[in-house]
């Protein structure tokens, strides 16, 4: 049964790997002015065009279906992502200059703890993807699938039943948290006599790319506003 959990994963992750022909894209930021407002240790956010990322848009409720981290390094080098055929991988800028982005910035980490996170996404790089938890990305496209009635059932059983398992954003969850810096926690109330908050880290595993924008812990950057902006220069017509 695992065997052919990790066939199915790897067809399944084929599948979900094609892009679509409905993405529209708005505003997007070009290359270059990405490159020259990124830090190492930003979390760079995508809207992306394939049908994974319909997937993940729908499970999560939000725009944003990829996140990628910023190492500063060579130019088409600059990202480390995780994907789901290739694994955890070294990518470019230029893979993202048709789609959507948004930059997340952690504030108050100090350099050499930034260094640290990097130093995990690249011990990171070459990681695999658990495949089983692709089927049930898939479930969410195919909520009725071409497979005879009787075959449903089994079909459903492969998956591991937690589709956001597959998500990108597990190992830069587990990046920031090796440095303990927070990113979404769970809030419980104190009690009474202390009147105040406890914050408690989720796994790793519960993250999803669009909880980087939710932070209250990560800044939202936008390069178009970084060199200044005045709406009165832009070539507008009426």
């Amino acid at each position: 049964m695992a065997q052919l959990s990790r066939v199915s994963g790897k067809r399944m992750a084929r599948f979900l790997q094609k892009q679509t022909r409905f993405y529209q894209p708005f505003g997007v930021i070009p290359t270059r002015a990405l490159r020259a407002t990124l830090r190492p240790g930003d979390v760079l956010l995508v809207e992306g065009d394939r049908r994974i990322s319909a997937a993940i848009k729908y499970l999560t409720h939000s725009t944003w279906s990829h996140a990628a981290f910023y190492s500063g390094g060579p130019p088409g080098g600059e990202l480390i992502e995780a994907d789901l055929e290739a694994g955890v991988r070294i990518a470019g800028l230029a893979a993202y200059a048709h789609l959507n982005t948004r930059i997340c910035r952690p504030v108050g980490l100090g350099h050499d703890q930034i260094e640290e996170v990097i130093d995990y996404m690249q011990s990171a790089v070459g990681r695999q993807y658990d495949l089983k938890n692709v089927i049930d990305l898939v479930r969410y496209l195919l909520p009725r699938p071409p497979v005879p009635h009787r075959f449903r059932r089994r079909m459903l059983a492969l998956g591991s039943g937690d589709p956001t398992r597959a998500i990108c954003s597990t190992v830069i969850a587990e990046a920031f948290h090796s440095v303990h810096y927070p990113i979404l926690p769970d809030i419980e109330m104190g009690s009474a006599d202390s009147q105040g908050e406890i914050l408690h880290i989720r796994h790793s595993s519960l993250f999803t790319p669009r909880d980087f924008d939710l932070s209250p812990y990560f800044d939202v950057i936008k390069p178009t506003l970084e060199d200044g902006f005045d709406f009165r220069k832009l070539p507008l017509e009426e």
